[in-house]
C-alpha cells in the first residue's frame, strides 16, 4: 500500500485527509510534519491513524507521495531542507501556487514525478474540484494510480500548469466569495419563519439551479437574468462586479509564476 507524507500540516492537509476519511482510502502509512505543535496535536486528535512530528520531516518526506502543503515563501526553502529524504521514484506534489514545477525541479533535478494542485474546501466532503498537472517526465501509471484515488474525493481535471494559478483563484478561493452570502440568506430565511433544514435545503436546490440555468439552458446571459423579474440587489450589482475585477485581478497577479 502507498505511503503518504505531508510537509505542513495545516488547512490543506486536514481537508485531504478529512476527503480520504469520507472516501474510505486506505495508505500503508500517513506521515505529517508540521513544527506546530499545537496544529499537530489537534490533527493527530482528528486523524488518529496518522503518525506526526515537528522535528523530524524526513519520514513524511521518503514516502511514496509526498505533498508539499506549504504557502510559496517557505515553500523552496523547506524542499531543500528535505530533498536528500525525497526518493527518486517519489510522486512529489506542490500544493501551492506561484512555484512552477521547473523551479522545484531546481531541488530535486532527478525526481521525475512532480506535481502541482490547488485542492479546494469541497474536497472536505468529497465534492472537490481539483485541477492537477504533472511534469511531462511523470510516470504514466504513476499519474494514473493518483487520479484514480482523487477522484474519490471530487473532480480531478488534469489541466495546463499554465492555468494552474487561474483555477487556485476561481476554484480554491471561490468558495469564499459565496459562503458570507449563503450564511447571511439563511439567517435571513430562519428570521422569516424557515426551519434550519428548509433553509439548508432552499439555498442549496436554488444554488444547483442557478448554475444550471446559467451555464446549461442554452439561453444567453440577458435571457438567463430576465427570467426573474424582481432584482432586489440590482442597485448594488455594478459595485460588486467592480469588487470581484479589483480583488480578483489583484490576487491573481500576486500568485501567477513570475
Amino acid at each position: 500500500m502507498k505511503t503518504i507524507g505531508f510537509i505542513g500540516g495545516g488547512r490543506i492537509t486536514r481537508i485531504l485527509l478529512n476527503g480520504f476519511k469520507n472516501a474510505k482510502v486506505s495508505f500503508g502509512k500517513i506521515s505529517v510534519y508540521e513544527t506546530d505543535e499545537a496544529v499537530l496535536k489537534v490533527l493527530k486528535s482528528d486523524f488518529p491513524q496518522i503518525e506526526t512530528s515537528d522535528t523530524d520531516p524526513s519520514v513524511a518526506a521518503s514516502s511514496d507521495w509526498v505533498f508539499i502543503a506549504l504557502h510559496p515563501p517557505v515553500l523552496m526553502e523547506t524542499l531543500a531542507k528535505i530533498k536528500n529524504s525525497i526518493r527518486k521514484d517519489t510522486l512529489v506534489v506542490s500544493l501551492a501556487p506561484k512555484i512552477t514545477i521547473e523551479k522545484i525541479r531546481t531541488v530535486i533535478p532527478e525526481v521525475k514525478n512532480i506535481a502541482r494542485m490547488n485542492p479546494n474546501a469541497g474536497t472536505y466532503v468529497n465534492k472537490g474540484y481539483n485541477p492537477v498537472c504533472f511534469a511531462s517526465s511523470a510516470d504514466k501509471n504513476i499519474v494514473n494510480e493518483f487520479l484514480t484515488i482523487f477522484e474519490k474525493l471530487g473532480q480531478v481535471p488534469v489541466a495546463e500548469e499554465s492555468k494552474i494559478e487561474a483555477y487556485a483563484t476561481i476554484s480554491a478561493m471561490g468558495h469564499t466569495y459565496f459562503w458570507y452570502q449563503l450564511q447571511e440568506l439563511k439567517e435571513l430565511a430562519l428570521s422569516y419563519g424557515l426551519s434550519e433544514t428548509e433553509a439548508n435545503e432552499t439555498i442549496t436546490a436554488m444554488l444547483w439551479g442557478t448554475t444550471e440555468t446559467l451555464f446549461n439552458s442554452g439561453l444567453k446571459y440577458n435571457e438567463v437574468v430576465d427570467l426573474v423579474p424582481v432584482k432586489p440587489m440590482a442597485e448594488h450589482e455594478n459595485t460588486i462586479r467592480e469588487y470581484y475585477k479589483t480583488c480578483l485581478n489583484g490576487i491573481y497577479q500576486k500568485i501567477k509564476p513570475l
